[in-house]
């Protein structure tokens, strides 16, 4: 490859300082000569002579490895630059990157200059690069206003000229091509938000500070939109004027947002107590139409109950006529045979009135039980002992074509009730046995211990624990599901008028409710019926079981014992009176609670309170008898009631020295039962 003394000389110098480079006299093979390895292209002035620049420019360019190679070019001494020769200044025009420098040339210096053209080919790099780094910015900020539909523009403060973009025009209502200057911006801004706007945009000019301002927009349509405006001031480098460079976002959609979310706060209370108003109609609207359904409730009620009442009337007339007439009847005979001195048949009448009177006692007490208002005296009770003891009753009010058998379980528990109301209850169910049998049958009668678990309870519907059962079961016709819901209904009774009042099972089931106990009975058409009394345990044993006795003789009264009584009727009253006299004791008789109270203010001896529950006047023997007891702490009652309410006596029991004795009863009892409280 032929080289001139001084390229030889040169591409030594640059390969020992570590330059890479290519020297070649002319240019012509320049593109071998440079191949791959080149960074430094050294030149002598003879290879520019004729050479056809601008292409070998074109084909440089086109290399990306070698568009930014620097150039030396060795020239002769005295002036052999592009001052004097064109075809330098035309490779210095065209290439820019040229060093010249003069032969000859101190080795120094030639590699001071090379040096200085590779930063200069450093610097240039660095400057494409932060050209095309800028390039990319715009780009990108381009597409980051197109994605966020955002709009640019510039507003000259000294010329008023505005230069938008078609995003910014299409925020103002306008096509991309519409023309959009400063006399057509104050147009597009809404009268009422103009003068705020121009403010905004002094106060930004003349404190140097950031733009930023939301006002509404007149659209060529005549619809109003919003804009948000955000601007800096800058200053333009070549003329000196501030301009406003900013964005511009359409916000319309966001201000209807916030309009209606203000809308809704400003009118939240009063929607809030639309709303509670309307809630509150409703619920008085709810509480009307249950108080008008509890008043139709109460109304079918009381229809049912009068119908029940009159389709009883019958029956109890007749039940009541009966005793009353054999009462009334042996009294008046008693009075004739005293009246006549003959006294040799006396007993039969009063026997027959006590038996009718007895009679009478047991109707009532149907019928309290069926309300759940009779006085219960609950014993330890041991049921196989009450049903043995009733065998006999039974078997003879069945009648001979039903066979009676009872079964007990031999360590039967015993159970807190009352006796006398189970017997009537036992009574009751087999003589609805007897009445579902009437061809004959079996009637059986089971007392058993039944331990009841939890999961017995929920299946069963009974409480768990430990009850003790007393089943009685017959033969006859059953009865059909429909009957067998009604069946412990006040009144319902499917035996003809006059053969049944339809209290009995609503009897049985009061008392033993009452008692902490349970009923459940199962009955099929032509199987027959079983119910079955289930009874809670009671840990302490039952009392043995002792034959009745007559009362003995009542004994009479100490020296100056008194006793208050207190009672509504006078007739009772004067049976009490008279058997406290014959007694013995001193009587003071009241007619209502006010005037028994008013007794024991005063400062008479009174040993016993007798009293019945239920007295005119605002008072009862309850309210009586306590306030009696806060005037004398040791006063001892006895109540004489024909029934007692539950919220009068308790139904935990009464307080100490306190007794209960229900009519009606024989003035042997009340004798015994006076004595025996005032010598206690």
């Amino acid at each position: 490859m032929p080289h001139g003394r001084d390229a030889i000389i040169g591409e030594m110098l640059l390969r020992e300082a570590g330059i890479a480079c290519a020297v070649h006299d002319s240019l012509p093979g320049l593109e071998a000569a440079l191949g791959d390895r080149a960074c430094f292209v050294v030149l002598t002035e003879e290879a520019l002579r004729g050479a056809d620049l601008r292409g070998i420019v074109a084909w440089i360019a086109a290399q990306p490895a070698w568009s930014d190679l620097p150039f030396i070019v060795l020239t002769r001494g005295g002036g052999g630059g592009p001052e004097r020769n064109p075809d330098a200044a035309q490779l210095s025009e065209l290439l820019g990157n040229v060093t010249f420098l003069e032969r000859p040339f101190h080795p120094t210096t030639f590699v001071s200059v090379a040096r200085s053209a590779l930063k200069g080919r450093h610097r240039q790099y660095e400057a494409r690069t932060r050209i095309e780094e800028l390039h990319e910015s715009e780009d990108r900020l381009r597409t980051a206003l197109l994605a966020g539909r955002l709009g640019t523009w510039e507003y000259d403060v000294e010329t008023r000229a505005l230069t938008t973009s078609s995003t910014c025009r299409a925020i103002f209502g306008l096509p991309p091509n519409a023309p959009f200057g400063y006399a057509e911006l104050v147009q597009a801004i809404h009268p009422q938000d103009l003068e705020r706007v121009q403010a905004s945009v002094r106060h930004c000019v003349s404190n140097g500070i950031d733009y930023a301002v939301e006002y509404r927009t007149l659209w060529p349509d005549g619809s109003i939109h919003w804009a948000e405006i955000r601007a800096r001031l800058v200053r333009d480098r070549t003329s000196g004027n501030r301009r406003l460079v900013g964005v511009s976002l359409d916000i319309t959609d966001r201000k209807r947002a916030e309009d209606w979310l203000r809308q809704m706060n400003e009118t939240l209370e009063e929607r809030v107590a639309v709303r509670t108003a309307e809630l509150r109609q409703a619920h008085d609207a709810m509480l009307a139409e249950a108080t008008q359904r509890r008043q139709a409730e109460e109304q079918l009620r009381q229809s049912q109950k009068m119908e029940a009442v009159g389709q009883l009337t019958g029956g109890l007339a007749h039940d009541f006529n009966n005793l009353l007439a054999g009462i009334s009847g042996s009294l008046e005979l008693l009075r004739q045979r005293l009246e006549q001195g003959r006294t040799a048949e006396l007993d039969r009448f009063v026997g027959a009135a006590q038996t009718a009177a007895t009679r009478a006692a047991a109707l009532t007490h149907r019928l309290l039980a069926f309300s759940r208002r009779q006085t219960l005296d609950p014993k330890p009770t041991a049921l196989d002992n009450l049903t043995s003891g009733l065998e006999e009753l039974i078997t003879r009010t069945v009648g001979p074509s039903i066979s009676v058998w009872l079964t007990g379980e031999p360590e039967l528990w015993t159970t807190l009730i009352d006796p006398n109301q189970l017997e009537n209850a036992l009574l009751n169910l087999c003589i609805n046995a007897r009445d579902a049998m009437p061809d004959g049958g079996r009637l059986l009668i089971e007392t058993t211990n039944i331990r009841i678990d939890a999961d017995a309870a929920r299946e069963g519907d009974v409480p768990a624990g430990d009850y003790v059962a007393l089943c009685v079961s017959d033969t006859g016709i059953g009865m059909t599901p429909e009957i067998m819901e009604r069946a412990f209904d006040p009144f319902f009774t499917t035996k003809p008028i006059g053969q049944g009042t339809g209290l009995g099972l609503s009897m049985i089931y009061g008392f033993v409710r009452q008692s902490g106990g349970h009923v459940r009975m199962q009955s099929e058409p032509g199987r027959g019926t079983s119910v079955r009394l289930y009874l809670p345990r009671h840990t302490a044993g039952a009392p043995a079981a002792e034959a009745p006795a007559a009362f003995p003789p009542a004994p009479r009264a100490e020296p100056g014992e008194t006793v208050l009584v207190v009672d509504d009727e006078a007739t009772v009253r004067m049976l009490v009176v008279e058997v406290l006299q014959d007694l013995g004791y001193e009587a003071i008789e009241a007619p209502d609670g006010h005037a028994g109270l008013e007794i024991l203010r005063s400062s008479a001896r009174v040993d016993l309170l007798v009293s019945d529950v239920g007295l005119p006047g605002g008072m009862n023997g309850r309210q009586l008898a306590d306030a009696g007891r806060a005037l004398r702490p040791r006063l001892k009652v006895l109540f004489i009631t024909g029934y007692a309410e539950n919220a009068v006596i308790g139904d935990g029991g009464l307080p100490h020295a306190m007794a209960v004795l229900t009519k009606p009863f024989s003035l042997e009892a009340l004798a015994l039962r006076i004595r025996g409280m005032i010598a206690a």
